[in-house]
Formats: structure tokens, sequence, C-alpha cells
């Protein structure tokens, strides 16, 4: 039986590969729920450090929840929040990582997919990419976590006109209003890609995974320091990074992180 998602790690670099391209790569209750479970099992894992999502092939990155599940499990208020709230959770997780995530889109990205993408810190995207949250073609209410996120990448304007025409726009109009990061050629955007990662692996995790979270803080609302983010930034100081960080730099050399 083919797993409709699935983890490649090639050394530092897991990538969660959605794999069904028949369907446009649209994602399942039962996915969501995979989801998840894939994010714990790779948060554990001390070697990965960057985290990378993506289709199967060109394609689509994913058009959305799967909407032929709607009638019958995303009708009554009940079966709606327990739907919401499971897609949410996986959503929120990987927002949540604690590594620097990339969303690679190819094709598509619509709904629940461009969620996906919006919830990982880098986007790159094929000119022949398109985008979009069309929750206003269907009458559902796009959730108020999602609708924040796109809000803070693309600003008020923009949000609206991109929920309330429910338009699709291509990954150089996504680029322009900073929805979307990068855009390169489909023959060169893995390379691309895997080259961008690899800058963000050389460096020390450490510091990328607590950055990571103090930026996540800010964006909460944060203006001072909890606790845990105190602890984050003073352990860092007796991390081997830290060591080996200072001692590359005394010696003149590039530092070799773990």
């Amino acid at each position: 039986m083919t797993k409709n998602l699935y983890v490649e790690v090639n050394e530092a670099i897991a990538t969660i590969v959605i794999n069904r391209s028949i369907k446009k790569n649209s994602i399942t209750l039962a996915m969501f729920k995979q989801l998840a479970n894939l994010l714990d099992e790779l948060k554990e894992n001390e070697a990965i450090k960057l985290l990378l999502v993506r289709g199967v092939d060109e394609t689509a990155f994913s058009a959305g929840a799967d909407i032929s599940e709607f009638l019958e499990i995303r009708s009554a208020p009940k079966q709606a929040k327990a739907y919401n709230d499971t897609a949410l959770e996986a959503i929120e997780k990987l927002y949540r990582f604690p590594k620097p995530t990339i969303a690679l889109i190819q094709t598509l990205a619509i709904g629940g997919g461009l969620e996906l993408a919006n919830a990982c810190d880098f986007r790159f995207a094929t000119p022949e990419s398109k985008l979009g949250i069309t929750a206003a073609n269907i009458g559902i209410v796009y959730n108020l976590t999602s609708t924040k996120r796109l809000l803070n990448l693309i600003g008020l304007s923009n949000t609206k006109e991109l929920l309330y025409t429910a338009k699709l726009i291509t990954a150089e109009e996504g680029l322009e209003i900073g929805l979307i990061d990068f855009v390169h050629p489909a023959n060169e955007i893995e390379e691309k890609c895997i080259a961008f990662a690899g800058r963000i692996i050389a460096k020390s995790s450490v510091a990328n995974s607590g950055i990571k979270q103090v930026l996540q803080a800010i964006n909460d609302g944060a203006t001072n320091e909890s606790e845990h983010i105190s602890n984050l930034i003073l352990e860092s100081f007796m991390s081997e990074d830290y060591k080996e960080g200072i001692e590359a730099f005394l010696e003149k050399r590039k530092p070799q992180f773990r």
C-alpha cells in the first residue's frame, strides 16, 4: 500500500513528502493525523538540522484539504470542530517545529496546502505555481490562526483581497507581496532549495533552533523574555556548539558544528 505521507532523511535534512499526486496531493483527515505523528517523531531526532516539506513530484505541493470528505466528516458543527482541531494541530506542530523549515512548492499550494507552506520558515516556488486560499468558494470562514499567519506575511489589504476573492496568484505575485521567498525554474528549484538548506545546516543548530523560538515568541506578542526563552539563551553558552564556535573564531577557521 502506497503511503500518502512519508519521510526521507539525507544526512541532516529530513523531508516530509506528500504522496497523493493522483489527487493533486490533497490532504485527508487521516493524513493530517499522520503528519502530526511524523512531526513528533522527527522533533526527537537530534541529528536533523532542517525539515523540508514537498510534494512527491511536480503535480502539486498540495491542492489543500480533500473536499470529497467534507459532507461526511466536516458538516455538522461538532464534526467541523473536530476536523479543524485535528488539521490545525498538525499545522501548528509544523509551525512550532524546533528546527528551520522549508516548503518546496511546485504547481499548486491552495487552501490547506498553502496553510502548510505558510507554517514553514521559507517558501520556494516555481514560476508555474499557483497559490491561494479558496475558502470563500465553498462558504468556509478561514480560521484565525492561519489568517493571522497569512496577514503577518502579506499585510492586511493583500490578505483581504486573497481571502475575499479566493483568487489564485502566481509565484511571482507571491514574491512581490511576501508570500513566497524564492522563485526558481522547475529544473533548478530542487538544487537551489538544497543549496539554501546547506547554508543553514552549516551553522549552529543550537543557535538556529533558539533563534526560531525567540522569533516565534515575539510573533506571539512577547515583549519580555519568558523563563523558557531566558533559559534557552543561557543554555546556549554551555553547548558544544558555543565552544566550537569560539574556538573556530580564535583559530581563524570555519566551525564544524555537530
